[in-house]
C-alpha cells in the first residue's frame, strides 16, 4: 500500500487502483435527477475521460456510463484515495510551499468524513456544495499543490485543476471559480445539466473554497441570531424559552449549539437518521426523540426548570410545527434551516413521504416531487402562520425558505406582495453586525495542535478586550457578545475536524488579531502557520437579495458589484487564494459569492499583506451599505475614514421623502 506522500505525489495513476465497492454505512448524495440526452450522456464521457490514458478508456468508459446512469454524476470512485483524509499537520504535506500545504490541509478537512456531508461524493455541505466533481481532480490538485512554488498559481475551474502558471510570490497561490455562468443559463436545471456533463460545480460556499470548519463555521452567527432575537422578544433572557428550527447538515447542525449558548430550549428536526446521530455523537444536540409526545412530555419539564438543552426530533419538520399548532403549545422563536437552495434534489424532504421514498422520486419521478416539496410547503408555512398568530417570533435564516415557499403558493405574502416574515439579515445581522462590519472571521492552525488553538483563543480575547476600552458606544453590545463568546469559545466543545476558531470581528479586530498572531507565531508562541479566512456570508464577499444583502433598500440588493470587486480586491492585496462563486445559501442563480484564505507564517511579508488586505476585505462592504443609506454603515465607514487618511469614500446625500412625494405624486 503507497504512503500517503507517494499517492500525493503520484497524482492519477498510471495504472488502475481496484474499484472500490459501495459503502452502505457512509452518508451519500441521492441520486440526482436524470436530465441529459443520450448525445449529453456521451459527452458527458467523453468529458470524464480527459483526465485518462486511452489504454484504459474502454474499463473507465463502462464504469462510468454506470455511474452516470446510477447515481446521475461521475465521481469516479474506483480513484477514491486509500489514505484518510482530514486535516494534518502541516508538516505531512509532501509540499515546496507551506502556503500550497496549507491549501491542502484545508481541502482535506473539507473532505473529513467527521466533517462533510457526502464525503464520497465530495459534498461538504447544503446537498450539493462540493469541492471537486470527481476524485480524478482531487487527485491532480493535490499533485499540483505538491509541486508548484511560491511563483506559481493554480487555476481552479469549478473543481478542475486547469493547470499552474507563472506568478510571483505576492499573487495568490490558487484562484477558485465555481459556477460561473452567462447569466441566461443559471437556472436550477443548469446546473443540474452542466454538472452532469461534468463541466461546472455548485460550490456553495465554504465549501468550493477550502474553507469550510466544520458546523462550528456559523454557529457564531447562529447565536448572535438567536441571541437577538430572544432580545427583541424579552430583554430579561431566553431561559426557558423554546426555539423550534429545522436542519443537522452540515451548516443546520449548528443550530442546538446555538442554542445552548443562548440559554434556550430549542427543538432541531431532521429527518435523515445519519445525520442526526453524527451531530449526537459529536455531541452538538443533547438528546433525541421520535415520539413527539414524549419529546413534549420532557421539553414541559426543561423549560418549568428553565433547563438549557437542545432536543433533536428525529422526524419531518412539518409534522413537529402541525403537533405544536393543534395543540396550543407555546414557543417563542422560530426558524428554519432546511436546505431549500436545493428543493428538488435532497434539500427539502416533504411530509408523508419516507426518506427512501423522497431519494426515489427525485431521480424518477422529479415532476411528482417537486409537487410534493410544494404541497408539504403551503402546509408547513400554515403551521407557522398560527403559530406566529399566537406570538411567536420567525425569521427566516437565508436558506431560500420564504422565496420557495412564495414559489410553491403558500400564504407567505402581504398585500403588498412582501414576505411576511424577516430575513435574519434584515432584522438582526444586517444593521447589527454587517453594517458595522462584523462578520465571521476564522483562523486554522495548521499545526493540528489544540496548545495552538487555546493560544490564539487568549490572543484573540485579549485583543478584543483591550478595544473595548475605547471603542464607540454605536459598537459595545457586538464587542461585549464577542468577547463572551471567545471566552467560552472552548469550554463550549465546537471543534470539528481542524483546530478551527469562529469569531465575528470588525475590520480593526480582524487585523489586530491577525497581527498578534503574526507575531505570535515569529516568536514561537505559536508552532506553526495560521490560516485566516471568513465564511463567504460577511459584510462585503456577497451579493445576496434574499440573505446578506436583503437589508439594502437602494434597489441594488439585485446587482453583485459588491461581490466581484471583492474578489479582485483581496486577489492583489495579499490573499493566498481567492474564490468566486454562483450559488450559495439561496441558490443557484441567486447569489454571487467569495472568500479567500491568507496564510500567516511570522514574515513582514505576511504583516504587509494581512493589514491591506482585511482592510478591504470589510470595509469595500461597509462602503456599499453606506451608499445604501444604511445608517450604521454611514457611521462605520466615517470613522474608517479617520482612522486611515488614504481612505476616501464617497458619503450619501439623504433626500426629503416629503419633497420627492410632492415631485412624484
Amino acid at each position: 500500500m503507497k504512503s500517503f506522500r507517494d499517492e500525493i505525489l503520484e497524482g492519477i495513476p498510471c495504472e488502475l487502483p481496484p474499484a472500490m465497492p459501495y459503502d452502505p454505512n457512509v452518508n451519500h448524495a441521492p441520486k440526482r435527477k436524470e436530465i441529459l440526452s443520450s448525445d449529453e450522456k456521451k459527452l458527458a464521457l467523453k468529458n470524464a475521460l480527459r483526465y485518462f490514458d486511452p489504454k484504459h478508456h474502454e474499463i473507465l468508459a463502462k464504469e462510468f456510463n454506470e455511474e452516470l446512469n446510477t447515481y446521475g454524476r461521475i465521481y469516479m470512485y474506483r480513484f477514491m484515495p486509500k489514505h484518510k483524509i482530514y486535516a494534518r499537520p502541516i508538516e505531512e504535506y509532501p509540499a515546496k510551499s507551506k502556503q500550497a500545504a496549507s491549501i491542502m490541509l484545508m481541502i482535506q478537512n473539507n473532505l473529513d468524513h467527521a466533517v462533510a456531508q457526502h464525503p464520497h461524493e465530495l459534498i461538504t455541505y447544503g446537498g450539493n456544495g462540493a469541492v471537486f466533481q470527481n476524485w480524478a481532480q482531487y487527485r491532480l490538485a493535490m499533485k499540483y499543490l505538491a509541486e508548484m512554488t511560491d511563483e506559481q498559481t493554480l487555476v481552479m475551474y469549478s473543481g478542475h485543476p486547469m493547470g499552474l502558471f507563472p506568478s510571483h510570490k505576492d499573487a495568490p497561490r490558487v484562484v477558485v471559480t465555481n459556477g460561473m455562468m452567462i447569466p441566461n443559463y443559471s437556472k436550477p436545471d443548469h446546473w443540474e445539466k452542466f454538472n452532469a456533463l461534468g463541466v461546472t460545480q455548485y460550490g456553495q460556499m465554504t465549501a468550493g473554497s477550502y474553507m469550510y470548519i466544520g458546523p462550528q463555521g456559523i454557529v457564531h452567527g447562529t447565536t448572535i441570531t438567536v441571541l437577538n432575537a430572544g432580545r427583541m422578544i424579552d430583554d430579561k433572557g431566553l431561559a426557558g424559552k423554546l426555539f423550534i428550527t429545522a436542519g443537522l447538515g452540515g451548516m443546520s447542525g449548528a443550530q442546538p449549539k446555538a442554542g445552548n449558548i443562548a440559554g434556550c430550549v430549542s427543538i432541531t428536526a431532521e429527518i435523515n437518521p445519519k445525520a442526526t446521530k453524527t451531530r449526537h455523537s459529536q455531541n452538538w444536540v443533547d438528546e433525541v426523540y421520535d415520539d413527539l409526545d414524549k419529546l413534549f412530555e420532557r421539553v414541559g419539564n426543561a423549560r418549568k426548570n428553565k433547563e438549557v438543552v437542545s432536543f433533536a426530533y428525529q422526524g419531518n419538520i412539518v409534522d413537529l410545527w402541525e403537533y405544536v399548532a393543534e395543540n396550543n403549545i407555546k414557543v417563542e422563536l422560530g426558524s428554519d434551516q432546511t436546505s431549500l437552495h436545493n428543493p428538488w434534489a435532497g434539500g427539502y424532504y416533504p411530509v408523508g413521504v419516507s426518506l427512501e421514498e423522497s431519494n426515489r422520486m427525485m431521480a424518477e419521478e422529479p415532476e411528482k416531487f417537486k409537487d410534493k416539496v410544494q404541497e408539504s410547503l403551503r402546509r408547513h408555512v400554515a403551521a407557522i402562520n398560527k403559530m406566529t398568530e399566537k406570538g411567536m417570533y420567525f425569521f427566516d435564516y437565508g436558506n431560500a425558505f420564504l422565496l420557495e415557499s412564495s414559489r410553491a403558493g403558500a400564504d407567505i405574502l402581504k398585500a403588498d406582495g412582501s414576505f411576511k416574515y424577516p430575513s435574519y439579515v434584515q432584522d438582526i445581522m444586517g444593521p447589527m453586525c454587517f453594517d458595522y462590519g462584523f462578520g465571521p472571521f476564522r483562523w486554522v492552525c495548521t499545526s493540528g495542535s489544540a496548545n495552538d488553538l487555546d493560544t490564539t483563543d487568549k490572543i484573540a480575547m485579549e485583543v478584543l478586550e483591550e478595544m473595548a476600552k475605547s471603542s464607540p458606544k454605536e459598537i459595545q453590545q457586538q464587542m461585549h457578545d464577542n468577547i463572551q463568546w471567545i471566552k467560552g469559545a472552548k469550554e463550549n466543545k465546537l471543534v470539528v475536524g481542524s483546530q478551527a476558531r469562529i469569531l465575528y470581528a470588525d475590520a480593526e479586530g480582524r487585523t489586530k488579531i491577525a497581527e498578534a498572531f503574526n507575531k505570535a507565531i515569529k516568536s514561537g508562541k505559536i508552532s506553526a502557520p495560521i490560516v485566516l479566512g471568513r465564511d463567504h456570508h460577511d459584510v462585503s464577499g456577497t451579493d445576496s437579495p434574499f440573505r446578506e444583502t436583503s437589508n439594502i433598500y437602494d434597489g441594488s440588493a439585485f446587482t453583485a458589484d459588491m461581490a466581484i470587486q471583492n474578489v479582485i480586491g483581496d486577489s492583489f492585496r495579499g490573499a493566498t487564494w481567492v474564490s468566486i462563486h454562483n450559488g450559495g445559501g439561496v441558490g443557484w442563480g441567486e447569489v454571487i459569492n467569495g472568500g479567500f484564505g491568507m496564510v500567516l507564517d511570522g514574515t513582514e511579508d505576511a504583516d504587509r499583506r494581512l493589514k491591506s488586505m482585511l482592510f478591504w476585505d470589510v470595509n469595500n462592504g461597509i462602503s456599499r451599505r453606506s451608499w445604501a443609506k444604511n445608517e450604521g454603515a454611514v457611521f462605520a465607514i466615517k470613522r474608517a475614514m479617520e482612522n486611515e487618511p488614504k481612505l476616501k469614500v464617497t458619503l450619501p446625500n439623504f433626500a426629503d421623502d416629503k419633497l420627492i412625494d410632492s415631485i412624484v405624486n
